[in-house]
């Protein structure tokens, strides 16, 4: 039985580029990304690893592959490897492109000074000579490769943000965003990144009608929404979070708690996160919704302290209706 082939040509990136320009932080940041790497991989074996599937199973997703390599990979041949790789590139299946990362040799050479460690084409002899010998090796595939990107004056963020920019694509995961609500009372969450205090809005628990139920009630909901600070509250930090949440994405920070807090964790924070995972996903934005507190059993002296006179005021006014 014939196999179906994929839609779309397994995508390769061959990273190569002289030694101390940054290769491994590029590797890095690309599994970051999503794509598979392999660190000083022997070209000569390509033909052998893309035969073997990839972690999506032989009918799951193309997953893009990075394979890295210099010259101190074992038997490193410039002008053989290059033939090689025009033969694999032949492939109707394989879309192979090469990322060069060139460098000045005083600043190879001041960060081979800075970690202490020796460069590798020249362990018994000033830095300067294995650069200059590192850099002669290298030289025919900085004149092939598609890309050449110059990390003189990258620090090692910049070169992320680079790489970010270029290499980011559609199949690429975007930041993980739990939207959380909480009840001071109980603790701020410890992996919150984002927090707000809702506690400026009226509280539903010093109503008597209102104290059973939670933000997930309709009731609760009619009453938070009313508050006057509520509409202008919300609408700013909604702006906020349009604005810094592609900035994160674009950073690559993995994941994004958006903590939204009130005393107890059950009515005023359980309402707004509710809003925000509607809202947010609306922008187009992946994302969950937690509650931590949600069944915390209501508690008068826990309420109490944490809204001063506002939360008397609603507790009286409560009691006269």
């Amino acid at each position: 039985m014939k196999q179906d082939t994929p839609s779309e040509p397994q995508k390769i990136l061959l990273v190569t580029g002289v030694s101390g320009a940054g290769k491994t932080t590029v590797l890095k940041t690309l599994e970051d990304l999503g794509w598979e790497t392999v660190d000083n991989f022997p070209i000569k074996l390509a033909g052998q690893l893309l035969k073997i599937p990839a972690s999506g199973g032989e009918n799951g997703p193309n997953i893009p592959l990075a394979l890295g390599f210099d010259s101190r990979t074992r038997g490193f041949d410039a002008e053989a490897l290059i033939q090689q790789i025009k033969q694999l590139q032949k492939q109707p299946n394989l879309n192979i492109l090469t990322l060069f990362l060139d460098c000045a040799g005083v600043e190879i050479e001041r960060r081979y000074a800075e970690t202490r460690r020796r460069h590798p084409m020249a362990p018994d002899r000033p830095a300067m000579d294995g650069i200059a010998l590192d850099r002669s090796v290298m030289e025919p595939f900085r004149r092939w490769a598609e890309t050449v990107i110059d990390t003189s004056k990258l620090s090692a963020h910049d070169l992320q943000v680079a790489i970010r920019e270029r290499f980011t694509s559609e199949t690429s995961p975007h930041s993980i965003i739990t939207v959380t609500s909480f009840g001071y009372s109980r603790g701020v969450p410890h992996n919150a990144d984002l927090v707000f205090d809702l506690r400026f809005l009226r509280n539903p628990h010093w109503d008597s009608n209102l104290r059973p139920m939670t933000g997930m009630d309709a009731a609760v909901s009619e009453y938070v929404s009313a508050d006057p600070k509520y509409d202008e509250a919300m609408n700013k930090i909604r702006d906020l979070l349009r604005f810094l949440l592609p900035l994160y994405d674009a950073q690559g920070k993995a994941y994004i708690n958006i903590a939204f807090g009130c005393t107890g964790g059950r009515h005023r924070s359980v309402h707004v996160a509710q809003t925000f995972g509607e809202w947010l996903r609306e922008d187009g934005f992946a994302l969950t919704v937690s509650h931590r507190n949600l069944t915390s059993r209501p508690i008068d002296a826990l309420e109490e302290p944490a809204n001063g006179a506002d939360g008397n005021k609603s507790r009286q006014d409560s009691k006269r209706t």
